[in-house]
């Protein structure tokens, strides 16, 4: 997109190519120029200089500020080149402002001799240092160009061992393909309003952004290129038809209303389709009458009759399309109020289906993509089960499914993270906030079932997108109403578990498979290398790993990214730990394999992470987990890096910290997230720890809980408890139950927020058999007990390693004695 200074600047090319002449001028480039213009793609580059190598001309800043994508082949001399170098430098600072798509592809060079400015390219800039260029010149030139050898793209090293060029260079157009389809409007107009409403028409299409096939350039010369025309429909997500009274006349026209239909048609495509009427009847396309009844006659003499009649089937279902008439009588409104109404509709309709999150992204999601989009399309397919393994890519198939087809339906809602939102907030508070969202207004139902009450009525009124992510109870699925969504209703449910979307009432089950050979290789590779494809040296090695993994994208993601920059002897290391797993061990030990790559203090971070503070503020468990490890946020950057935990923003809610005397309660945008697969991966490796209850390291399990707090099963190694009060009965335990736990640095008891919100009279789970102080030990960092059943801390504790203190509704008369008070006062507690 052009920028802001030059935003009236038409949009005249889908692709930038960069190159150096006298490298690959008579090969690679050529081959890669001609397969993108194959695909109906307008590229812009230098004739003269792909024939001679000579430098570019001054258009060159215009050339790639109207350019969709930059592609930069960089071979061996690039660098020596000062034009390249001048548009490199171009290009990267486009990219930085305004994140035009920039591809590299590293023709027979290394990508870390680029980002590292080694081998050819050091010999290179010290030459143009040598040549006295402008020493703030060359230090732009060298530092765009570590930038591009940082960016993802396609490796060709040219070896004996290597792929053919001609698989690079279709797996490059299918790429540039993909980026461009989703700001592409296709125009099929007749000759008639070519030089008017038309040419208006794509000029405020171009001005906000908008890249249009054909632009204003090819409309002034009136090119038709039949070919060129038919890739750019299927390349396209919207096709605006201007139909005149001289449209249907021109068999050209007619081909591309047919080929716009045929898209339409493809339930996968979901392509949109827009008419506009101009100065014609509606009923009159519809019914090819007036003007077009004449026009259809002369094409049934010169033409077979199956395809004229072929282009009147199309041409009819055109004219039951919603879309604009303009009638062009004295009383109608001006051409640039309806011009102004088209461009709305359209920044409307692709921002709907062109800003798609991450999940679109995903390597290999496609086809299986498509195939959900087909059952969708079933009347009697109401609700969509998606089952698989944790990590298989349930939550981002959905989440792809959902933003294509959202703005389709009067009401949605993604409800991400069912089973653990219940836990957190109450199925009643998830259940309220859940009907507000699709019914636009508040909604409080305190009753089991949703009844026969307004809410009830209203959602029998809607049509309505939902998805419910994460389910692992059937029960979950009947209490947010999903029975009661209105006609056409669709709702989509991730589960593990096969049973609970029968039980559930889905009427079809789509396990989602991991991914193929070819696209697990790439997302591989993505982490592993930052590019699109193995190095040099080592495919077999990858090829293994891919093998291991089965498919599942969070093993390829977790591995890959474990492996990134290490040597090929660390690679063959791993590779041989992995062979002898059974199958059904391979992917766990995968993910296990980056934890093993951790160092002790990294490892312990993983484990407190997984127990403890999955889902929890960023700073909170930041300055917690700093109170107890040296070089705690070194590590969250490392578990970050090995793609092992992942930092989100959100509208955190907090569950169950009612306040803080430390101000740590502020709701903060940034959480610690991990992904389900993974926390169990960890919460197992502490349960390996030991078969004897108590000798595990972190404590969270219900059961578990309750026997060594009644049973005094204590021991030195437990560093942390964490439990749910709500789900535990009253509980008696000896006030010197944590005297022996000598390591214990965090005690998590607490009521979810969804039970603090109503009366209960039992809030009070855990007693003494004396009032008597409990014994608290110096090596505690964070304690949290909600209804805290002492009247005082121990004067005997010394609180000198604590961070956050939180004992809300308890029966606390005196929080210290005296001894203390200097001592908190300089903690701020």
């Amino acid at each position: 997109m052009a920028s802001s200074s030059s935003s009236s600047t038409l949009m005249k090319y889908h692709v930038f190519l960069s190159f150096r002449g006298e490298d690959t001028r008579l090969n690679f480039t050529t081959h890669l120029l001609q397969a993108l213009k194959d695909e109906g793609l307008d590229v812009f580059f230098d004739e003269e200089k792909l024939e001679k190598g000579e430098q570019l001309s001054q258009a060159l800043s215009r050339a790639i500020a109207v350019s969709s994508i930059s592609i930069i082949v960089l071979s061996a001399d690039y660098a020596s080149s000062k034009s390249c170098l001048l548009e490199l430098s171009d290009i990267m600072d486009r990219y930085s402002v305004e994140q035009q798509i920039v591809l590299p592809i590293f023709y027979h060079v290394n990508p870390s001799d680029v980002e590292n400015i080694d081998g050819s390219f050091k010999e290179s800039f010290d030459e143009h240092h040598e040549a006295r260029r402008s020493v703030d010149e060359v230090k732009r030139w060298k530092t765009a160009f570590a930038e591009v050898g940082k960016l993802e793209g396609w490796h060709i090293d040219g070896s004996i061992s290597d792929r053919p060029e001609t698989q690079y260079i279709k797996d490059i157009v299918a790429y540039v393909m993909q980026k461009m389809k989703k700001h592409q409007v296709f125009l099929s107009l007749g000759e008639d309003t070519r030089l008017n409403f038309s040419n208006h028409l794509v000029n405020a299409l171009e001005k906000v952004g908008i890249n249009v096939f054909p632009d204003n350039e090819t409309l002034k010369k009136g090119e038709k290129l039949l070919p060129t025309y038919s890739r750019a429909i299927s390349a396209s997500n919207l096709s605006i038809l201007v139909l005149s009274k001289a449209y249907a006349s021109s068999e050209s026209c007619l081909g591309e209303l047919s080929d716009i239909m045929d898209c339409k048609h493809n339930p996968t495509d979901k392509h949109i389709v827009l008419p506009v009427f101009y100065h014609v009847d509606p009923s009159n396309v519809r019914n090819s009458g007036g003007s077009f009844e004449t026009s259809f006659e002369e094409h049934e003499s010169k033409q077979p009759t199956e395809t004229v009649q072929r282009w009147k089937i199309a041409f009819a279902e055109v004219g039951k399309l919603k879309g604009w008439h303009i009638e062009g009588g004295k009383f109608d409104r001006p051409e640039t109020e309806y011009i102004k109404d088209v461009v709305e509709y359209v920044i409307k309709k692709l921002t709907n289906i062109g800003f798609e999150s991450a999940s679109e992204e995903l390597v290999g999601i496609e086809y299986q993509k498509n195939a959900i989009l087909k059952l969708i399309k079933q009347k009697d397919c109401r609700v969509i089960g998606l089952w698989g393994m944790g990590g298989q890519g349930k939550s981002t198939l959905a989440e792809a499914v959902y933003k294509k087809l959202s703005s389709e339906f009067e009401s949605h809602w993604f409800l991400h993270n069912v089973r653990e939102e219940i836990k957190k907030h109450g199925k009643e508070s998830l259940r309220n906030k859940f009907l507000s969202e699709l019914l636009k207004s508040n909604v409080d139902i305190g009753t089991p079932s949703i009844g026969s009450t307004l809410a009830q009525e209203r959602l029998n009124k809607k049509k309505v997108l939902v998805v419910l992510d994460d389910v692992d109870d059937s029960d979950q699925i009947d209490y947010m109403g999903v029975k009661h969504f209105g006609y056409g209703s669709k709702t989509i449910i991730t589960s593990r578990d096969r049973q609970v979307l029968e039980s559930g009432g889905t009427d079809t089950i789509h396990k989602v498979k991991g991914l193929n050979k070819n696209d697990s290789l790439q997302l591989f590779s993505t982490f592993a290398f930052k590019q699109l494809n193995p190095a040099v040296g080592f495919q077999d090695l990858s090829r293994r790993f891919v093998k291991y993994t089965q498919g599942n994208p969070l093993a390829l993601k977790v591995l890959g990214s474990d492996l990134n920059k290490r040597s090929i002897n660390y690679w063959e290391s791993k590779a041989e730990k992995l062979k002898d797993c059974p199958p059904e061990k391979k992917i766990s030990e995968a993910l296990r394999s980056s934890y093993d790559g951790l160092d002790l203090v990294e490892q312990n971070i993983f484990l407190d992470i997984a127990c403890f503070f999955k889902g929890e503020p960023m700073e909170r468990a930041k300055l917690i987990l700093s109170g107890c490890y040296k070089g705690a946020e070194c590590g969250i950057n490392k578990l970050v890096d090995k793609c092992l935990i992942n930092v989100s923003s959100t509208n955190f809610s907090i569950d169950y910290f009612g306040y803080s005397t430390m101000g740590l309660c502020k709701l903060l945008r940034d959480a610690i997230y991990m992904h389900d697969t993974l926390e169990e991966m960890g919460k197992d490796i502490v349960c390996q720890e030991s078969k004897t209850l108590g000798k595990c390291s972190r404590l969270w399990n219900l059961k578990h809980v309750e026997e060594v707090l009644k049973y005094n099963k204590r021991t030195d190694r437990i560093q942390g408890i964490k439990v749910d009060l709500s789900r535990m009965g009253n509980l008696l335990f000896q006030p010197s139950v944590f005297e022996s736990m000598i390591n214990l640095r965090y005690i998590f008891f607490y009521f979810p927020r969804s039970w603090l919100r109503k009366e209960h009279e039992e809030y009070k789970k855990l007693h003494t058999y004396q009032d008597d102080i409990i014994s608290l030990l110096d090596e505690l960092r964070y304690l949290v007990w909600h209804y805290y059943p002492f009247k005082s801390l121990s004067s005997s504790y010394n609180p000198k390693n604590l961070i956050a203190l939180e004992l809300p509704y308890g029966k606390m008369e005196q929080l210290w004695n005296e001894v203390h008070q200097n001592f908190f006062k300089k903690k701020n507690l």
